[in-house]
């Protein structure tokens, strides 16, 4: 059996609004979150909770010319400026975390994301079309953000 490679795709970008907005935005799964998402996932529903920690919810995700159900678990490490979403199916964590920006009304917004892959050559190819995949949803998705969160 062949051992699965770790791996992790990070995206970081300044929100021009404050980060107790921005994080209210990312932990308010019934509202915010799902505005600030990218075409690529679809249909969040909350199957439990809302708000943070606790909150059970599932969606779909458009990729690769198919279409797959996530369905993830959330906590709050740090409540108020770290999140956390873990895939139930799949061995997937993406851990949003907010901190304040070197201005007022300003926020460092970073998600990161831990996969893992087969290993060989499929996985590497693997590693790097889901990379891509994810870096060009993660722009769009904090540019979402950054636009919502401006006119909150």
């Amino acid at each position: 059996m062949e051992k699965p490679n770790r791996y992790r795709v990070t995206a970081s970008s300044r929100v021009a609004a404050p980060a107790a907005r921005v994080y209210d935005i990312i932990a308010d799964y019934r509202v915010g979150h799902p505005s600030i998402l990218p075409r690529a996932f679809r249909n969040l529903q909350v199957d439990e909770g809302g708000r943070g920690a606790g909150t059970r919810f599932h969606m779909d995700v458009h990729a690769f010319g198919r279409t797959d159900i996530m369905r993830a678990a959330v906590t709050e490490p740090q409540p108020g400026r770290v999140l956390v979403e873990q895939d139930l199916d799949r061995p997937t964590v993406t851990t949003f975390t907010v901190e304040r920006g070197a201005h007022d009304g300003e926020a460092i917004v970073t998600f990161d994301t831990v996969l893992e892959s087969r290993s060989g050559v499929l996985g590497a190819v693997e590693r790097w079309v889901s990379t891509a995949f994810l870096r060009r949803a993660y722009r769009e998705e904090l540019g979402n953000l950054d636009r919502i969160a401006r006119n909150a």
